[in-house]
C-alpha cells in the first residue's frame, strides 16, 4: 500500500497502518469493506453535534464523550456522521467506554461508515500532525506527477513537436483517449491511450450520445479549457477532454490536463501566428501582382512555392472586402482557415491571402475553362460568406445578414485570363470591391458590372468629391429635400422605377402599388425636378446621381 490516495489524500487503511494510530492497537469493528475511503482532513472533537462542523471526508478521532448514553442518541450520533460523509469514526477506549456498544456498532455497520477502537491512549495532536503530514506528502506527489507531464510536454514542443505530441504524452499518463475540441465542439485532435480503443471511433460514440441526449461529456469525463480564443481573459480557443474509457480518471489527470493546457494554449497561439503570417505573405503577393511589382513571367514560379498549381486553365481573380467595423483585430488567421477549409469543398485550386490595413482577402482560383466562371463564383462567393460567419466576424442568420452584426462582406469576381489578366483582374476587383460598399447585397458582383460605380468612386477619392455632391444637389436635390420633409418618400420610386428601365408595370409590382399611385408619384418627381422622365439625357443623368449619392462626401 503507497502512502499516496489517487484522489488526492490517504486512506482510512493507511492512515491505521501510521505509528501514531498503531500504537493505540486499533481494531476496526465496523466497515472493513471501507478502509479505501479517502481521509481529506483529521479532526478531534467529543461534541454531541459534531456533525455539523464537519464537511465529509474527515477522519474523526473522540474519546466518546458526545455520543450520548441512550440507544437512540447513539444511533443519531452515528448517523449524522454517515449522511456527513465522514471517512471513518475512531473511538479511544478508557472512561468513557472499556468497549463500544453493540447499538454503536451495529449502527455503524447498517450506515457503511468505518468504525475503529483504539486499545491504548494515544495523543490526538500527534496523530493529526502525523496524518496530515502525510496528506500534504500525498498532495505534493500527485503535483510532482502533473509536473513530470508539464515537462515532457514542454520538451516535446521545443523539441519541434505540436498539439499530437502534448496529447500523445497526456493519453498515456491517463490510460484513456484524449481529445481537443473547438469551444462549440467540433474535433481538432485526438490522442490514444496505449491499447485502448480507436479514439476516433470513441469520439464518434460520444458525438452520438450528444446528439441523441444532448448533454455533455459522459459522468467522469475531465474537461478543461484552452485559453486564448479571443480578446479577454476568459476567452476559451479550444477544450481538452478526457474520457475514462480503459480506466478511471483521477484528481491527478485533471492537474495534468491543466497543465497540458497551458502548452497547448501556447503551441496554438504560435501556430496562429504562423497562420496570418503565412496568410499575409500570400495577400502580399497577390497585392504585388496586382499593382504589377510581380513581373506575369515570373508569377507561376512564385506561386508555386506558395503552394499553388492551377494547371493550364485560366485564372479567375476574386476580391472580398470586409469592414473594419466587422473584423476584430487579430482574427485574421481565424478567418484566413476557416475560409480556406469552406473552399475546400469548391473542388479548383485557390490561393489565398489577406490584406488586414485594406480589410481585404484577395484570391486566385484555377479554372478549368472560362464557361465554369459562373458556376465556380457561385460556389466561391458562398464559401467566402460561410468561412466569415463561421470566424464570428459577422452575423449571417438564415434570412440574411444581420445589421446588426455588420456589414456583409462585399465579393467581387474579376475577369478570367491568363497571367498578365490576374494582375490586371486583381486590380480591377480590389477598387470595384472598394467602390461596391453600399451597393443591394449580393452573393457576389462581377467586376465588369460595377464601372460606373468604380469610376464614380475613382472621383471621390481623387479630390472631385464636391463635384460629385454638386451634381447630385443639381440632378436630384429637390427629391432629397422633399424626402426629409414629406411622405411617401420619392427617391426609392425613382430608383426602383430606373433599375426597371422605366416599365411601370414591374415597378409597380415590385413596390406594391397599384398603377394609378405610381402615375402620381412619377407626375410628382418630374414636377419637382422639372424634367421629362421619358427622356433618354435626363434618364442618364438620373441613374448616375443616385449611384453617385453613395459617394459624394
Amino acid at each position: 500500500m503507497t502512502s499516496m490516495n489517487e484522489q488526492g489524500g490517504i486512506t482510512v487503511q493507511r492512515a491505521l497502518e501510521l505509528p501514531g494510530l498503531r500504537g493505540g492497537l486499533p481494531e476496526v469493528v465496523a466497515g472493513a469493506d471501507r478502509l479505501h475511503r479517502t481521509v481529506r482532513w483529521v479532526h478531534a472533537g467529543e461534541v454531541p453535534n459534531i456533525a455539523s462542523l464537519l464537511k465529509g471526508g474527515e477522519l474523526l478521532l473522540t474519546t466518546g464523550l458526545g455520543l450520548g448514553t441512550r440507544p437512540a442518541e447513539q444511533r443519531a450520533f452515528v448517523r449524522r456522521l454517515a449522511e456527513r460523509g465522514i471517512a471513518a469514526l475512531v473511538v479511544e477506549l478508557g472512561p468513557r467506554f472499556s468497549r463500544l456498544p453493540a447499538t454503536i456498532v451495529e449502527t455503524a455497520r447498517a450506515a457503511g461508515l468505518p468504525l475503529v477502537q483504539l486499545h491504548r491512549e494515544v495523543p490526538f495532536v500527534s496523530v493529526t500532525e502525523e496524518v496530515h503530514t502525510e496528506i500534504v506528502n500525498g498532495h505534493y506527489a500527485l503535483l510532482r506527477q502533473a509536473e513530470d507531464v508539464h515537462r515532457r510536454c514542454t520538451e516535446a514542443v521545443l523539441g519541434g513537436g505540436g498539439v499530437p505530441q502534448v496529447l500523445g504524452i497526456l493519453a498515456g499518463f491517463a490510460a484513456n483517449p484524449v481529445f481537443l475540441e473547438t469551444a462549440d465542439g467540433r474535433l481538432l485532435y485526438a490522442a490514444g491511450g496505449g491499447d485502448g480503443p480507436d479514439p476516433l471511433q470513441v469520439w464518434e460514440g460520444l458525438r452520438g450520445q450528444r446528439e441523441s441526449r444532448e448533454a455533455g461529456p459522459p459522468a467522469g469525463a475531465v474537461l478543461v479549457d484552452v485559453p486564448g480564443g479571443g480578446p479577454g481573459a476568459d476567452a476559451v480557443r479550444a477544450r481538452l477532454v478526457l474520457l475514462a474509457v480503459s480506466g478511471g480518471l483521477l484528481p491527478v489527470h485533471r492537474m495534468a490536463a491543466e497543465r497540458a493546457a497551458g502548452i497547448l494554449a501556447v503551441v496554438l497561439m504560435q501556430a496562429r501566428q504562423e497562420e496570418e503570417l503565412a496568410a499575409r505573405g500570400r495577400g502580399d503577393f497577390l497585392t504585388d501582382l496586382a499593382e504589377g511589382r510581380v513581373p506575369p513571367d515570373d508569377a507561376p514560379a512564385q506561386a508555386r512555392v506558395l503552394g499553388f498549381r492551377p494547371g493550364d486553365g485560366p485564372l479567375l481573380p476574386v476580391v472580398m472586402r470586409l469592414g473594419s467595423d466587422v473584423l476584430p483585430s487579430g482574427n485574421w488567421s481565424l478567418l484566413a482557415r476557416a475560409v480556406l477549409e469552406e473552399l475546400s469543398a469548391v473542388g479548383v485550386p485557390v490561393l489565398l491571402g489577406v490584406r488586414p490595413v485594406e480589410g481585404r482577402v484577395p484570391l486566385l482560383l484555377g479554372l478549368r475553362t472560362e464557361s465554369e466562371r459562373t458556376a465556380v463564383a457561385d460556389r466561391v462567393a458562398a464559401a467566402l460568406r460561410a468561412g466569415v460567419a463561421r470566424a464570428g466576424l459577422v452575423g449571417a442568420p438564415a434570412g440574411g445578414w444581420s445589421p446588426s452584426g455588420g456589414h456583409p462582406p462585399v465579393v467581387v469576381v474579376g475577369v478570367a485570363g491568363n497571367w498578365a489578366a490576374a494582375s490586371a483582374g486583381l486590380r480591377h476587383a480590389a477598387e470595384a470591391a472598394a467602390a461596391a460598399r453600399g451597393l443591394p447585397d449580393r452573393p457576389w458582383y462581377d467586376a465588369r458590372r460595377l464601372d460606373i460605380d468604380l469610376l464614380l468612386w475613382r472621383l471621390r477619392h481623387h479630390g472631385e468629391g464636391a463635384a460629385l455632391t454638386a451634381f447630385v444637389d443639381r440632378a436630384i436635390g429637390p427629391l432629397q429635400e422633399h424626402d426629409r420633409t414629406s411622405r411617401p418618400a420619392l427617391l426609392p420610386t425613382l430608383e426602383t422605377y430606373l433599375a426597371h428601365a422605366g416599365r411601370k408595370a414591374e415597378t409597380a409590382r415590385e413596390m406594391h402599388l397599384n398603377r394609378q399611385t405610381l402615375y402620381n408619384r412619377l407626375a410628382r418627381i418630374g414636377e419637382l425636378l422639372g424634367t421629362d422622365l421619358d427622356d433618354p439625357q435626363t434618364v442618364l443623368a438620373l441613374s448616375l446621381a443616385l449611384r453617385a449619392r453613395r459617394h459624394a462626401p
